[in-house]
């Protein structure tokens, strides 16, 4: 038989290991103890009904006492086996999206029409031709309600690297392709999907330039060849378009491009 002093230590044992094992010691120790009362019930059969009162009185105490040792025991296995309380999260603010930048970045193939397009967009006309841009090239528009700062990279093999370095301060990326050369189109998708990839919301207008020439690929098919359905939940402009020198006026989709970007700009303030 276990005593109350070594009962303890079997306790302390397990309330380390938890409240499982604490209460299948218990329920053992308990099923396997005979009490003094059974113990004089089944030697005198009823004789000595005094003392036999007495004997489970004592025992009944003894029984309430026990009890309400284990159920305190019980109470400190059940505290040291429960996690330690943890305050409620707050609930965790949604990150923030990254800030847009303030530029328009007028990218695109060599040779697509980027330097004349972004001539027109800021004068409104071309006066003269226009010269490849070899490296950058910068463009602000300033008025008394509206600025607007336009940066054009250029398109060949060597400068394409740039490309992506200039995205987190885009506002919004105009990409011009040449769509009289529809053999460019795949370059031109290749890149242009890879640029998306690192900004899955930055608007994206798409200028079908050179319309005007023999042969040029329709939006739709455009459309098709760049894959712009898979560029994501953006806001996806596709215009046609066209320059010409010595025009007073700017075409219609040039205009159009035109207002579009003066109204993002003026949303994004």
């Amino acid at each position: 038989m276990v005593g109350w002093r070594e009962a303890g230590v079997l306790g302390a044992s397990a309330a380390v290991a938890g409240g499982v094992a604490y209460l299948i010691w218990n329920y053992a120790s308990f099923s396997g103890k005979k009490t003094p009362g059974a113990r004089a019930g089944g030697a005198g059969g009823g004789g000595g009904g005094g003392q036999e009162g007495e004997d489970r009185k004592e025992v009944d105490g003894e029984r309430r006492r026990r009890k309400e040792e284990e159920e305190e025991k019980m109470k400190i296995v059940s505290a040291a086996a429960a996690p330690p309380p943890v305050a409620a999260d707050k609930h965790p603010e949604p990150p923030e999206s990254r800030p847009r930048g303030t530029q328009v970045l007028v990218l695109g193939l060599d040779g697509a029409g980027k330097t004349s397009l972004l001539h027109c967009l800021s004068t409104g006309s071309l006066e003269q031709d226009m010269q490849p841009t070899q490296g950058f090239n910068a463009v602000s528009i300033n008025r008394e309600d509206l600025h607007i700062e336009f940066l054009e990279i250029g398109g060949k093999e060597e400068l394409r690297p740039y490309w992506q370095k200039y995205m987190s301060k885009a506002l919004l990326l105009v990409f011009v392709v040449d769509s009289s050369h529809p053999q460019h189109f795949p370059v031109a998708r290749e890149h242009l999907h890879a640029l998306l990839t690192s900004d899955p919301s930055l608007p994206l207008m798409v200028l079908a330039n050179k319309q005007d020439l023999p042969g040029a690929c329709s939006i739709t098919d455009l459309h098709d060849a760049l894959s712009l359905s898979e560029v994501g939940d953006r806001r996806l402009f596709l215009i046609g378009t066209y320059v010409r020198k010595g025009e007073a006026e700017l075409s219609s989709g040039v205009q159009d491009a035109r207002d579009l970007i003066v109204q993002m700009v003026c949303e994004s303030r």
